[in-house]
Protein backbone atom coordinates (compact mmCIF):
# COMPACT_ATOMS: atom_id res chain seq x y z
CA UNK A 1 0.00 0.00 0.00
CA UNK A 2 1.30 3.79 0.10
CA UNK A 3 3.66 4.65 2.55
CA UNK A 4 1.34 6.04 5.20
CA UNK A 5 2.15 9.63 5.89
CA UNK A 6 2.88 10.27 10.10
CA UNK A 7 -0.63 9.58 10.71
CA UNK A 8 -2.01 12.39 13.16
CA UNK A 9 -2.92 11.68 16.94
CA UNK A 10 -5.04 8.83 17.96
CA UNK A 11 -7.40 9.66 20.81
CA UNK A 12 -5.61 10.73 24.00
CA UNK A 13 -2.55 11.44 22.43
CA UNK A 14 -2.45 15.27 21.92
CA UNK A 15 -1.36 15.58 25.58
CA UNK A 16 0.12 14.20 28.38
CA UNK A 17 -0.86 14.80 32.27
CA UNK A 18 0.86 17.78 33.68
CA UNK A 19 2.06 15.04 36.44
CA UNK A 20 3.67 12.63 33.96
CA UNK A 21 7.43 13.23 33.68
CA UNK A 22 9.53 12.80 30.79
CA UNK A 23 10.90 9.42 29.90
CA UNK A 24 15.01 9.26 30.57
CA UNK A 25 16.46 9.44 26.84
CA UNK A 26 17.41 6.11 26.84
CA UNK A 27 14.59 4.40 27.31
CA UNK A 28 12.93 6.94 24.77
CA UNK A 29 15.12 5.20 22.33
CA UNK A 30 14.23 1.86 23.51
CA UNK A 31 10.73 2.74 23.08
CA UNK A 32 11.01 3.99 19.53
CA UNK A 33 12.80 0.61 18.43
CA UNK A 34 9.88 -1.02 20.06
CA UNK A 35 7.41 0.82 18.40
CA UNK A 36 8.84 0.90 15.20
CA UNK A 37 9.46 -2.83 15.06
CA UNK A 38 5.83 -3.34 15.85
CA UNK A 39 4.75 -1.06 12.70
CA UNK A 40 7.16 -2.67 10.59
CA UNK A 41 6.23 -6.54 11.31
CA UNK A 42 2.57 -5.78 10.73
CA UNK A 43 4.10 -3.71 7.12
CA UNK A 44 5.82 -6.51 6.26
CA UNK A 45 3.45 -9.10 6.93
CA UNK A 46 0.94 -7.71 4.54
CA UNK A 47 3.44 -7.51 1.20
CA UNK A 48 4.83 -11.06 2.17
CA UNK A 49 1.61 -12.75 2.35
CA UNK A 50 0.98 -11.41 -1.00
CA UNK A 51 3.81 -13.31 -2.56
CA UNK A 52 3.34 -16.33 -0.80
CA UNK A 53 0.15 -16.93 -2.13
CA UNK A 54 0.48 -19.16 -4.49
CA UNK A 55 2.67 -21.62 -2.46
CA UNK A 56 0.05 -21.38 0.10
CA UNK A 57 -2.37 -22.36 -2.55
CA UNK A 58 -0.23 -25.23 -4.10
CA UNK A 59 0.84 -26.54 -0.35
CA UNK A 60 -3.03 -26.54 1.40
CA UNK A 61 -4.66 -27.32 -1.97
CA UNK A 62 -6.35 -24.27 -1.72
CA UNK A 63 -8.81 -22.50 -4.60
CA UNK A 64 -8.54 -18.65 -5.30
CA UNK A 65 -11.27 -18.24 -2.55
CA UNK A 66 -9.35 -19.02 0.31
CA UNK A 67 -6.31 -17.21 -1.23
CA UNK A 68 -8.98 -13.92 -0.77
CA UNK A 69 -9.89 -14.90 2.47
CA UNK A 70 -6.12 -14.90 3.95
CA UNK A 71 -5.74 -11.71 2.56
CA UNK A 72 -8.77 -10.39 3.49
CA UNK A 73 -9.64 -12.16 6.49
CA UNK A 74 -6.52 -9.97 8.20
CA UNK A 75 -7.42 -6.66 6.84
CA UNK A 76 -10.88 -6.54 7.45
CA UNK A 77 -10.32 -6.94 11.46
CA UNK A 78 -7.56 -4.43 11.03
CA UNK A 79 -10.06 -2.40 9.48
CA UNK A 80 -13.16 -3.03 11.78
CA UNK A 81 -11.37 -2.71 15.14
CA UNK A 82 -9.23 0.39 14.08
CA UNK A 83 -12.30 2.28 15.10
CA UNK A 84 -11.90 1.85 18.65
CA UNK A 85 -8.31 0.72 19.02
CA UNK A 86 -7.25 4.21 19.87
CA UNK A 87 -9.50 3.96 22.63
CA UNK A 88 -8.55 0.94 23.97
CA UNK A 89 -4.77 2.16 24.16
CA UNK A 90 -6.03 5.13 26.41
CA UNK A 91 -8.01 3.01 28.53
CA UNK A 92 -5.54 -0.05 28.97
CA UNK A 93 -2.38 2.45 28.27
CA UNK A 94 -0.22 2.39 25.55
CA UNK A 95 2.71 -0.10 26.86
CA UNK A 96 -0.26 -2.75 28.29
CA UNK A 97 -2.29 -2.35 25.51
CA UNK A 98 1.27 -2.75 23.00
CA UNK A 99 2.40 -5.30 24.78
CA UNK A 100 -1.13 -7.17 24.72
CA UNK A 101 -1.22 -6.93 20.66
CA UNK A 102 2.17 -7.90 19.91
CA UNK A 103 1.75 -11.13 21.75
CA UNK A 104 -1.48 -11.76 20.30
CA UNK A 105 0.46 -11.03 16.86
CA UNK A 106 3.38 -13.63 17.59
CA UNK A 107 0.59 -15.90 18.87
CA UNK A 108 -1.46 -15.73 15.70
CA UNK A 109 1.68 -16.14 13.46
CA UNK A 110 2.41 -19.05 15.24
CA UNK A 111 -1.20 -20.05 14.56
CA UNK A 112 -0.36 -18.88 10.79
CA UNK A 113 2.57 -20.96 10.13
CA UNK A 114 1.20 -24.79 12.30
CA UNK A 115 -2.06 -24.30 9.92
CA UNK A 116 -2.81 -27.63 8.45
CA UNK A 117 -5.58 -26.60 6.07
CA UNK A 118 -6.66 -23.12 4.64
CA UNK A 119 -9.57 -22.86 7.19
CA UNK A 120 -7.33 -22.65 10.28
CA UNK A 121 -4.39 -20.24 8.65
CA UNK A 122 -7.95 -17.73 7.72
CA UNK A 123 -8.73 -18.26 11.11
CA UNK A 124 -5.55 -17.42 12.27
CA UNK A 125 -5.19 -14.49 10.12
CA UNK A 126 -8.47 -12.97 11.68
CA UNK A 127 -6.62 -13.34 15.38
CA UNK A 128 -3.78 -11.36 13.22
CA UNK A 129 -6.00 -8.73 12.12
CA UNK A 130 -7.36 -7.99 15.55
CA UNK A 131 -4.00 -7.89 17.06
CA UNK A 132 -2.19 -5.63 14.46
CA UNK A 133 -4.99 -3.42 14.89
CA UNK A 134 -4.17 -2.89 18.35
CA UNK A 135 -0.28 -2.37 17.57
CA UNK A 136 -1.23 0.00 15.13
CA UNK A 137 -2.07 3.09 17.32
CA UNK A 138 -0.52 2.14 20.37
CA UNK A 139 2.74 2.14 18.78
CA UNK A 140 2.44 5.77 18.20
CA UNK A 141 1.07 6.32 21.63
CA UNK A 142 4.21 4.70 23.15
CA UNK A 143 6.50 7.10 20.97
CA UNK A 144 4.28 10.44 22.21
CA UNK A 145 4.72 9.20 25.94
CA UNK A 146 8.29 8.73 25.60
CA UNK A 147 9.48 12.16 23.79
CA UNK A 148 8.05 15.11 25.51
CA UNK A 149 9.92 17.60 23.58
CA UNK A 150 7.97 18.67 20.32
CA UNK A 151 10.91 18.57 17.72
CA UNK A 152 12.56 15.33 19.19
CA UNK A 153 8.93 13.45 18.99
CA UNK A 154 8.40 14.67 15.56
CA UNK A 155 11.66 13.30 14.48
CA UNK A 156 10.55 9.86 15.92
CA UNK A 157 7.40 9.64 14.34
CA UNK A 158 9.46 10.71 11.19
CA UNK A 159 11.50 7.57 11.78
CA UNK A 160 8.22 5.97 12.58
CA UNK A 161 6.63 6.61 9.27
CA UNK A 162 10.08 5.53 7.37
CA UNK A 163 10.46 2.35 9.25
CA UNK A 164 6.80 1.55 7.86
CA UNK A 165 8.20 1.88 3.89
CA UNK A 166 10.96 0.46 4.50
CA UNK A 167 8.75 -2.42 5.60
CA UNK A 168 6.90 -2.57 2.80
CA UNK A 169 10.12 -2.33 0.48
CA UNK A 170 11.38 -5.36 2.25
CA UNK A 171 8.05 -7.49 2.28
CA UNK A 172 7.99 -9.19 -0.81
CA UNK A 173 11.38 -9.66 -1.22
CA UNK A 174 11.35 -11.25 2.12
CA UNK A 175 8.17 -13.22 1.24
CA UNK A 176 9.88 -14.38 -2.13
CA UNK A 177 12.98 -15.28 -0.19
CA UNK A 178 11.94 -17.13 2.38
CA UNK A 179 9.33 -18.97 0.16
CA UNK A 180 11.91 -19.66 -2.23
CA UNK A 181 14.46 -20.99 0.74
CA UNK A 182 11.84 -22.92 2.91
CA UNK A 183 8.65 -22.25 2.17
CA UNK A 184 5.63 -19.68 2.99
CA UNK A 185 5.40 -20.99 6.28
CA UNK A 186 8.73 -18.79 7.54
CA UNK A 187 7.00 -15.36 6.24
CA UNK A 188 4.73 -16.15 9.27
CA UNK A 189 7.90 -18.00 11.55
CA UNK A 190 9.99 -14.59 10.71
CA UNK A 191 7.33 -12.37 13.24
CA UNK A 192 8.21 -14.86 16.63
CA UNK A 193 12.09 -13.48 16.91
CA UNK A 194 10.96 -10.39 16.03
CA UNK A 195 7.72 -10.45 18.35
CA UNK A 196 9.82 -11.60 21.16
CA UNK A 197 12.32 -9.09 20.84
CA UNK A 198 10.06 -6.13 21.13
CA UNK A 199 8.38 -7.65 24.27
CA UNK A 200 11.97 -8.02 25.90
CA UNK A 201 12.49 -4.57 25.30
CA UNK A 202 9.42 -3.21 26.59
CA UNK A 203 10.70 -4.16 30.02
CA UNK A 204 12.56 -1.08 29.67
CA UNK A 205 9.89 0.91 28.51
CA UNK A 206 8.11 2.77 31.20
CA UNK A 207 4.64 2.40 32.19
CA UNK A 208 2.11 4.62 30.32
CA UNK A 209 -0.45 6.18 31.76
CA UNK A 210 -4.33 5.03 31.90
CA UNK A 211 -6.94 7.49 30.70
CA UNK A 212 -10.74 6.99 31.19
CA UNK A 213 -12.23 6.11 27.53
CA UNK A 214 -15.60 4.66 26.41
CA UNK A 215 -15.47 1.84 24.37
CA UNK A 216 -18.43 1.79 21.80
CA UNK A 217 -18.98 -2.06 22.00
CA UNK A 218 -22.52 -2.37 20.08
CA UNK A 219 -21.08 0.21 17.52
CA UNK A 220 -17.94 -1.62 16.95
CA UNK A 221 -19.35 -5.35 16.90
CA UNK A 222 -22.06 -4.00 14.52
CA UNK A 223 -19.37 -2.45 12.17
CA UNK A 224 -17.28 -6.12 12.08
CA UNK A 225 -20.41 -8.19 11.50
CA UNK A 226 -21.57 -5.48 8.52
CA UNK A 227 -17.95 -5.82 7.23
CA UNK A 228 -17.71 -9.39 7.54
CA UNK A 229 -21.10 -10.17 5.36
CA UNK A 230 -20.19 -7.74 2.70
CA UNK A 231 -16.36 -9.15 2.06
CA UNK A 232 -18.27 -12.68 2.30
CA UNK A 233 -20.77 -11.67 -0.30
CA UNK A 234 -18.62 -10.60 -2.48
CA UNK A 235 -16.20 -13.33 -2.30
CA UNK A 236 -18.47 -15.99 -2.65
CA UNK A 237 -20.77 -14.41 -4.93
CA UNK A 238 -18.56 -15.14 -7.78
CA UNK A 239 -18.08 -18.67 -6.79
CA UNK A 240 -21.54 -19.47 -5.44
CA UNK A 241 -23.68 -17.58 -7.32
CA UNK A 242 -25.13 -14.03 -7.20
CA UNK A 243 -28.66 -15.40 -6.43
CA UNK A 244 -27.21 -17.90 -3.91
CA UNK A 245 -28.62 -18.54 -0.35
CA UNK A 246 -25.24 -18.00 1.36
CA UNK A 247 -24.37 -15.27 -0.21
CA UNK A 248 -28.01 -13.15 -0.19
CA UNK A 249 -27.56 -13.96 3.46
CA UNK A 250 -24.35 -12.04 3.85
CA UNK A 251 -25.60 -9.24 2.29
CA UNK A 252 -28.77 -8.82 4.06
CA UNK A 253 -26.09 -9.48 7.29
CA UNK A 254 -24.11 -6.41 6.03
CA UNK A 255 -27.23 -4.05 4.99
CA UNK A 256 -28.77 -4.56 8.76
CA UNK A 257 -25.34 -4.68 10.37
CA UNK A 258 -25.09 -1.26 8.57
CA UNK A 259 -28.04 -0.05 9.44
CA UNK A 260 -27.73 -0.99 13.07
CA UNK A 261 -24.01 0.34 13.44
CA UNK A 262 -25.69 3.92 12.21
CA UNK A 263 -28.33 3.89 14.67
CA UNK A 264 -26.24 3.12 17.53
CA UNK A 265 -23.59 5.99 16.41
CA UNK A 266 -26.73 8.20 16.40
CA UNK A 267 -27.55 7.28 20.47
CA UNK A 268 -24.60 6.90 21.76
CA UNK A 269 -22.52 9.77 23.97
CA UNK A 270 -19.52 9.04 22.20
CA UNK A 271 -19.78 7.30 19.26
CA UNK A 272 -16.66 5.92 17.37
CA UNK A 273 -18.25 8.29 14.36
CA UNK A 274 -19.89 11.07 15.09
CA UNK A 275 -22.81 11.76 12.46
CA UNK A 276 -22.29 15.59 12.63
CA UNK A 277 -18.71 14.83 11.28
CA UNK A 278 -19.64 12.58 7.97
CA UNK A 279 -21.71 16.21 6.96
CA UNK A 280 -18.73 18.00 6.04
CA UNK A 281 -18.41 17.80 2.31
CA UNK A 282 -14.14 17.49 2.67
CA UNK A 283 -14.27 15.03 5.07
CA UNK A 284 -16.83 12.75 2.93
CA UNK A 285 -14.84 13.33 -0.35
CA UNK A 286 -11.36 12.66 1.84
CA UNK A 287 -13.18 9.27 2.89
CA UNK A 288 -14.17 8.55 -0.53
CA UNK A 289 -10.94 8.96 -2.14
CA UNK A 290 -9.07 7.24 0.45
CA UNK A 291 -11.15 3.99 -0.17
CA UNK A 292 -10.81 4.52 -4.18
CA UNK A 293 -7.05 5.00 -3.85
CA UNK A 294 -6.79 1.92 -1.89
CA UNK A 295 -9.05 -0.02 -3.54
CA UNK A 296 -6.89 0.38 -6.74
CA UNK A 297 -3.47 0.06 -4.81
CA UNK A 298 -4.47 -3.23 -2.91
CA UNK A 299 -6.26 -4.73 -5.95
CA UNK A 300 -2.96 -4.06 -7.89
CA UNK A 301 -0.58 -5.24 -5.68
CA UNK A 302 -2.33 -8.79 -5.37
CA UNK A 303 -3.13 -9.45 -9.06
CA UNK A 304 0.59 -8.30 -9.82
CA UNK A 305 1.62 -10.87 -7.26
CA UNK A 306 -0.04 -13.70 -9.10
CA UNK A 307 0.52 -12.68 -12.42
CA UNK A 308 4.04 -12.61 -11.86
CA UNK A 309 3.64 -16.39 -10.44
CA UNK A 310 0.70 -17.83 -11.91
CA UNK A 311 0.92 -16.49 -15.55
CA UNK A 312 4.35 -15.50 -16.02
CA UNK A 313 6.23 -18.66 -14.23
CA UNK A 314 8.49 -16.23 -11.91
CA UNK A 315 9.64 -17.56 -8.50
CA UNK A 316 8.43 -15.90 -5.83
CA UNK A 317 12.25 -14.61 -5.04
CA UNK A 318 12.15 -13.20 -8.52
CA UNK A 319 8.52 -11.73 -7.89
CA UNK A 320 9.43 -9.90 -4.73
CA UNK A 321 11.72 -7.70 -6.39
CA UNK A 322 9.48 -6.93 -9.14
CA UNK A 323 7.44 -4.34 -6.30
CA UNK A 324 11.35 -2.94 -5.16
CA UNK A 325 10.83 0.09 -7.45
CA UNK A 326 7.23 0.08 -6.74
CA UNK A 327 7.90 0.69 -3.06
CA UNK A 328 10.91 2.96 -3.53
CA UNK A 329 9.20 5.17 -5.92
CA UNK A 330 5.98 5.27 -3.03
CA UNK A 331 8.31 6.51 -0.56
CA UNK A 332 9.77 9.66 -2.85
CA UNK A 333 5.66 10.12 -3.50
CA UNK A 334 5.09 11.00 0.47
CA UNK A 335 7.44 13.30 0.40
CA UNK A 336 6.64 15.05 -2.69
CA UNK A 337 3.35 15.48 -1.77
CA UNK A 338 3.22 18.25 0.71
CA UNK A 339 5.52 20.81 -1.09
CA UNK A 340 3.49 20.31 -4.30
CA UNK A 341 0.83 20.85 -2.47
CA UNK A 342 2.19 24.08 -1.28
CA UNK A 343 2.32 24.77 -4.68
CA UNK A 344 -0.91 23.66 -6.07
CA UNK A 345 -3.13 23.11 -4.16
CA UNK A 346 -4.61 20.59 -1.64
CA UNK A 347 -7.57 19.56 -4.12
CA UNK A 348 -5.15 19.55 -7.58
CA UNK A 349 -2.71 16.75 -5.79
CA UNK A 350 -5.98 14.71 -5.07
CA UNK A 351 -6.94 15.04 -8.29
CA UNK A 352 -3.52 14.82 -9.67
CA UNK A 353 -3.08 11.24 -7.77
CA UNK A 354 -6.30 10.23 -8.89
CA UNK A 355 -5.81 10.98 -12.29
CA UNK A 356 -2.15 8.77 -12.79
CA UNK A 357 -3.79 6.08 -10.65
CA UNK A 358 -6.56 5.71 -13.77
CA UNK A 359 -3.47 5.69 -15.95
CA UNK A 360 -1.87 3.17 -14.29
CA UNK A 361 -5.18 0.91 -14.36
CA UNK A 362 -5.31 1.65 -17.88
CA UNK A 363 -1.19 0.78 -18.45
CA UNK A 364 -1.65 -2.73 -16.56
CA UNK A 365 -4.33 -3.57 -19.43
CA UNK A 366 -1.31 -3.67 -21.66
CA UNK A 367 0.00 -6.70 -19.40
CA UNK A 368 0.75 -10.14 -20.96
CA UNK A 369 1.84 -13.25 -20.70
CA UNK A 370 4.77 -12.26 -22.57
CA UNK A 371 5.29 -8.91 -21.90
CA UNK A 372 9.20 -7.88 -21.17
CA UNK A 373 9.67 -7.29 -18.19
CA UNK A 374 11.34 -3.66 -18.53
CA UNK A 375 8.02 -2.69 -19.95
CA UNK A 376 5.99 -4.04 -17.12
CA UNK A 377 8.46 -2.20 -15.01
CA UNK A 378 7.91 0.79 -16.81
CA UNK A 379 3.65 0.54 -16.87
CA UNK A 380 4.04 0.06 -12.74
CA UNK A 381 5.76 3.68 -12.68
CA UNK A 382 1.55 5.14 -12.54
CA UNK A 383 1.29 2.51 -10.18
CA UNK A 384 4.02 3.77 -7.72
CA UNK A 385 3.25 7.42 -7.65
CA UNK A 386 -0.53 7.79 -7.61
CA UNK A 387 -1.63 7.02 -3.87
CA UNK A 388 1.61 8.47 -2.72
CA UNK A 389 0.48 11.90 -4.40
CA UNK A 390 -2.87 11.68 -3.07
CA UNK A 391 -2.98 10.11 0.05
CA UNK A 392 -0.52 12.43 2.31
CA UNK A 393 -2.34 15.29 0.92
CA UNK A 394 -5.88 14.34 1.84
CA UNK A 395 -4.98 13.22 5.06
CA UNK A 396 -3.93 16.71 5.79
CA UNK A 397 -7.38 18.11 4.51
CA UNK A 398 -8.99 15.58 6.44
CA UNK A 399 -7.22 16.89 9.82
CA UNK A 400 -7.69 20.69 8.97
CA UNK A 401 -11.42 19.64 8.42
CA UNK A 402 -12.24 18.54 12.28
CA UNK A 403 -11.87 20.13 15.36
CA UNK A 404 -8.63 19.08 17.51
CA UNK A 405 -10.65 16.61 19.77
CA UNK A 406 -11.52 14.97 16.67
CA UNK A 407 -8.30 14.01 15.13
CA UNK A 408 -7.95 10.85 16.54
CA UNK A 409 -11.53 9.75 15.05
CA UNK A 410 -11.03 11.11 11.75
CA UNK A 411 -7.70 9.18 11.68
CA UNK A 412 -8.85 5.68 12.80
CA UNK A 413 -12.12 6.42 10.32
CA UNK A 414 -9.97 6.73 7.36
CA UNK A 415 -7.48 4.30 7.75
CA UNK A 416 -10.60 1.80 8.37
CA UNK A 417 -12.68 3.21 4.89
CA UNK A 418 -8.57 2.59 3.54
CA UNK A 419 -8.35 -1.20 4.81
CA UNK A 420 -12.00 -1.60 3.26
CA UNK A 421 -11.36 -0.35 0.24
CA UNK A 422 -8.12 -2.56 -0.24
CA UNK A 423 -10.08 -5.85 1.39
CA UNK A 424 -13.01 -5.24 -1.06
CA UNK A 425 -11.12 -4.32 -3.94
CA UNK A 426 -8.62 -8.10 -3.05
CA UNK A 427 -12.59 -9.88 -3.16
CA UNK A 428 -13.30 -8.20 -6.33
CA UNK A 429 -10.20 -9.30 -8.31
CA UNK A 430 -9.95 -12.52 -6.57
CA UNK A 431 -13.43 -13.78 -8.34
CA UNK A 432 -12.09 -12.14 -11.66
CA UNK A 433 -9.07 -13.68 -11.87
CA UNK A 434 -9.92 -17.58 -11.78
CA UNK A 435 -10.31 -18.45 -15.06
CA UNK A 436 -11.96 -22.00 -16.16
CA UNK A 437 -9.96 -24.95 -14.23
CA UNK A 438 -8.50 -22.28 -11.64
CA UNK A 439 -5.89 -20.45 -13.96
CA UNK A 440 -5.01 -17.31 -14.12
CA UNK A 441 -7.32 -15.56 -16.01
CA UNK A 442 -6.51 -11.89 -18.37
CA UNK A 443 -9.46 -11.22 -19.21
CA UNK A 444 -10.88 -11.24 -15.65
CA UNK A 445 -8.21 -8.90 -14.83
CA UNK A 446 -8.88 -6.40 -17.36
CA UNK A 447 -12.32 -6.11 -16.20
CA UNK A 448 -10.82 -5.41 -12.30
CA UNK A 449 -8.67 -2.69 -13.76
CA UNK A 450 -11.69 -0.92 -16.07
CA UNK A 451 -14.29 -1.63 -12.76
CA UNK A 452 -11.20 0.52 -10.11
CA UNK A 453 -10.43 3.09 -13.24
CA UNK A 454 -14.16 4.27 -13.44
CA UNK A 455 -13.95 4.54 -9.23
CA UNK A 456 -11.34 6.34 -9.30
CA UNK A 457 -12.81 8.67 -12.19
CA UNK A 458 -16.14 8.92 -9.20
CA UNK A 459 -14.20 10.10 -6.66
CA UNK A 460 -11.89 12.43 -8.65
CA UNK A 461 -15.11 14.13 -9.76
CA UNK A 462 -16.44 14.31 -6.24
CA UNK A 463 -13.39 16.03 -5.56
CA UNK A 464 -13.41 18.52 -8.26
CA UNK A 465 -17.12 19.78 -7.57
CA UNK A 466 -17.63 19.50 -3.64
CA UNK A 467 -13.86 20.78 -2.69
CA UNK A 468 -12.97 24.41 -3.16
CA UNK A 469 -9.57 25.81 -4.05
CA UNK A 470 -6.94 26.32 -1.82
Amino acid sequence: MPATPPPPPVPGLRTAPPAEAPAPPRSSGVALVASLLGFAVITIDVSAVNIALPSIQDSLSSGMTGLQWVVDAYTLMLAALMLSAGAFADRAGARRAYAWGVALFTLASLGCALAPSIGVLVGARVVQGAAAAVVLPASLALIRHAYEDAQARARAIALWTAGGAVAMAAGPVLGGLLTDASSWRAVFLLNLPVGALILILLIRVPHSPRRPAVLDGGGQLAAVLALAGLAFAVIEGGHLGWTSVPVLAAAALAVVSGYAFGVIETRHRQPMVPPSMLKDRRVAVSLAVGFSVNATFYGGIFLLGLYYQQLRGMSGTAAGLMFVPVSALVTVGNLVSPRLAERIGRRSVIILGQLVFVTAMLALLLLSAHTPVWLVLVLLLPLSTGGALAVPALTALLMDSVPPERAGTASGLLNSLRQTGGALAVALFGGLLSGAGGDFSLPGMRIGLVTVALLLLATAALSRLLLSRD
